[in-house]
């Protein structure tokens, strides 16, 4: 260790490119170690502070308040919304708040205060008619930019929510969808695997002058079991560095935690903390592979005194074996594929980790018989040509070994962007259907029909709007046992009917004639029950959920129902099918069990913010009240992130292996220091061994990217048809790690054209 710390300029700058290397493979282990602690950070803060619900609501008393959701959307963004009204004075108060808000106050997080004092959330404040009071504290948030306030309304009542005596449940998060998991697992393979080939690249940076200095040492008397200890001891000494900087470079990273966004998750930086065990098997670990990665390349070379480095005679790169990784691989996930939708059992989850990554490693295998492989069957072409190509048969160990670190990271990041690019398709055909025509549904608890007529009043004189309809819409059932008389039978199932104006149901049904009082029996709906007729009776409170039981509140369908036929009939998000319509005088919403307000709003897309005027008309008479349309898109924006946060952390690596390249592709030409001069002194031009420097970069990296491409495509392909998805190829991200692969074949040559140069001197030819 003491040669790694003291062997002068060169030594340090050896020591500290594995360092640096180690460092960011650590790096990237840690945060991968922190995920499971930050989601149950994220889900213990979210129990904590939430009440859905009790199954019995408790009695209005002094520590008991009445709750409801008041969620919105301001420019796509979520803002959640709790509204309370205490029933006492020492009602229950959720983490981070000390008190609750005063009548006509909120208290509200950081980034909504911030939000609603720029000139942007001009709208929202209009939304927000509520004095800010306070700040939200971070035990009552999920995140330093979730946008969420709580506040107390005056006129908060029974139908608008439901009465609680204290904060916190026993909730447990909806799991992950089986595409998302497997989304998950994939981005892990892809991510994790790079880093441990970089590491083992990372550690073997400097290895041919260390075994140059190791030659020195046998001449002053080692034998070779000391000057494999010395190697492990180089090596040991820049892993450690490279353990303490990673964890200096995680904190580093944990601390920007605060101003990064993915897939709408942000996270305060106490949330990203690795697992006890994790962090020690990470530091443990990460300097027993180097040292174990130095034995096993010393295995390969004999070092004698006098400077001399005799490598054995080359190994030829035999074929039989290389194919067996990816093949296993594809052994295991080829059977995924045929099973059917991805289910995410752990057996197959275990399956797909293992045969993601023996299908990538796979790639590190095949590349060095491919390479050579290729450059064994070149002759001929022009001298910088055969000088590249000469070289790469001498000796193409060490490039392969840097350009293995590409191969994967392109393969890796071309699948997991294939499956991203596939989940999202779906996705954005879903919602480019459903939000070709401007519409947005509303709904929210009806209290009669002169309010909801307010509503529909206040939504068309709203900037933007183009069209407003609505009605009042419940459920009517079979009356139970003893209620029924002999007249005509009840019906077998629950009928839906819509309360509204003439105006209104005439947007919804073809009606003769209409006055209110009337009501009809629609003739196409579909599965309509053939019993529902004049006369027949129903039971106006049924049972929502089985097992529940009611008061009856019995109705009899006016003998002078007639007959109307829908416009509509179906279901759908703009397609209304209900059994009765009935005007407002025929029938009291309030009889109704949960009557709601189902509203539909179209809008002109070219006026200016006319869906957020909308909404802050809807909030205006209803705070509660629920959106349904497709004018945000949340998984475009989720799944966009992603991409480009891989994509980037896919250049950074390519980038990175790229620096480790150069530093190979120097020494390399300080070895040949000598070999250089003699052609300089022969009349070779600078301009050819460029050339020749270029080739020698170019044939691997292009080889390594024909076979990550390959990969990537099959990997991707297979996880695509796993989720029955069309499979869809990521041109872009192919182009753009392409292209990225080609500039480090011109960075890494533009780079060691200065030491090249140097080197091409006579004075390269004298001896001592």
């Amino acid at each position: 260790m003491r040669f790694a710390a003291g062997g002068g300029r060169e030594g340090w700058i050896r020591t500290a490119l594995t360092a640096a290397g180690v460092a960011l493979g650590v790096a990237v282990l840690l945060l991968g170690a922190s995920v499971p602690h930050l989601m149950d950070a994220r889900h213990g803060r979210e129990k904590t502070r939430e009440n859905l619900g009790q199954q019995h609501q408790p009695r209005p008393s002094d520590t008991t308040l009445r709750y409801a959701s008041a969620d919105t959307t301001f420019h796509g963004a979520e803002v959640r919304g709790r509204l309370v009204r205490p029933d006492g004075t020492h009602p229950p108060v959720p983490p981070g708040i000390d008190r609750l808000p005063g009548p006509g106050r909120m208290l509200v997080s950081p980034a909504l205060k911030e939000l609603l004092g720029s000139p942007g959330g001009a709208l929202l404040r209009d939304r927000l008619p509520y004095e800010i009071a306070g700040t939200i504290g971070d035990a009552g948030l999920l995140g330093p930019k979730e946008l969420t306030y709580v506040a107390q309304s005056a006129t908060l009542a029974a139908p608008d929510g439901y009465r609680i005596d204290h904060f916190g449940k026993s909730w447990d998060p909806r799991p992950m969808s089986a595409p998302a998991v497997l989304l998950v697992i994939m981005t892990c393979v892809a991510l994790m695997t790079p880093v441990m080939v970089f590491i083992g690249t990372s550690v073997r940076f400097g290895n041919e002058r260390r075994e140059a200095r190791l030659a020195a040492l046998r001449l002053v008397g080692t034998d070779v079991p000391t000057t494999r200890r010395i190697a492990s001891g180089e090596a040991l000494f820049g892993s450690l560095l490279g353990v303490a900087g990673g964890a200096a470079l995680f904190l580093a990273a944990r601390g920007l935690a605060p101003y990064l966004t993915l897939w709408d998750i942000n996270v305060f930086p106490a949330d990203i903390t690795p697992g006890p065990l994790a962090a020690a098997l990470i530091t443990l670990l990460v300097p027993a592979a180097a040292v174990l990665v130095t034995l096993l390349a010393q295995r390969s070379v004999t070092v004698d005194p006098l400077g001399v480095v005799h490598h054995r005679r080359p190994v030829r790169h035999r074929l039989w074996w290389r194919p067996a990784l990816p093949a296993v691989g594809a052994l295991l996930l080829v059977p995924l594929a045929w099973e059917g939708p991805w289910a995410g059992n752990p057996l197959d989850t275990v399956r797909l980790a293992a045969g993601a990554m023996l299908l990538l490693l796979g790639v590190t295998a095949l590349l060095p018989w491919l390479v050579d492989a290729v450059v064994g069957r070149l002759h001929g072409g022009p001298v910088s040509w055969q000088l590249a190509v000469r070289r790469l048969q001498l000796s193409s160990g060490s490039a392969t070994r840097a350009i293995s670190g590409i191969t994967v990271a392109v393969a890796g990041a071309i699948a997991v962007h294939m499956l991203m690019t596939g989940m999202q398709a779906g996705y954005a055909a879903a919602y480019a259907e459903s939000g070709k025509l401007p519409r947005i549904g509303l709904w929210g608890n009806a209290k009669d029909w002169p309010t909801t007529q307010r509503a529909l009043t206040a939504l068309r004189a709203t900037p933007g709007v183009t069209d407003a309809r609505g009605v009042i819409d419940g459920l009517a059932g079979p009356l139970p046992a003893g209620h029924t008389p002999a007249a005509p039978a009840a019906p077998a199932h629950p009928s839906t009917l819509a309360i509204g104006s003439c105006a209104e149901l005439r947007r919804l049904a073809q009606l003769p004639s209409c006055r209110d009082g009337e009501v009809f029996l629609t003739a196409n709906t579909p599965d309509r029950d053939p019993s529902l007729v004049p006369g027949a009776r129903l039971d106006l409170n049924p049972p929502i959920v089985q097992g529940d039981r009611f008061d009856p509140h019995p109705w009899t369908i006016p003998r002078s129902a007639r007959t109307a036929r829908l416009l509509a009939p179906g279901h759908g998000p703009d397609l209304f099918s209900y059994d009765l319509l009935v005007t407002p005088s025929a029938l009291d919403p309030s009889r109704l069990n949960a009557p709601s307000m189902e509203l539909r709003v179209d809008f002109d897309r070219s006026a200016p913010d006319a869906v957020e005027h909308l909404r802050t008309t809807a909030a205006r008479f209803d705070p509660t009240v629920l959106e349904s349309s497709a004018i945000d898109n949340p998984h475009d924006g989720q799944y966009s992130s992603v991409r480009n946060a891989l994509f980037a952390g896919a250049v950074v690596t390519l980038l990175l292996i790229g620096a480790g390249l150069i530093i190979t592709t120097v020494e390399q030409l300080h070895e040949r220091r000598r070999l250089l001069s003699t052609l300089d002194a022969h009349g070779i031009r600078r301009a050819t061994l460029g050339r020749s420097l270029l080739w020698q970069t170019a044939l691997p990296v292009l080889l390594g990217l024909a076979l990550a491409v390959a990969c990537g495509l099959s990997l991707g392909a297979l996880l695509l048809t796993m989720i029955d998805s069309t499979v869809t190829v990521d041109w872009p991200v192919v182009a753009g790690m392409t292209a990225t692969g080609a500039a480090v074949i011109l960075l890494v040559t533009a780079l060691s054209l200065p030491p090249l140069w140097r080197m091409m001197r006579p004075e390269g030819l004298r001896t001592e």
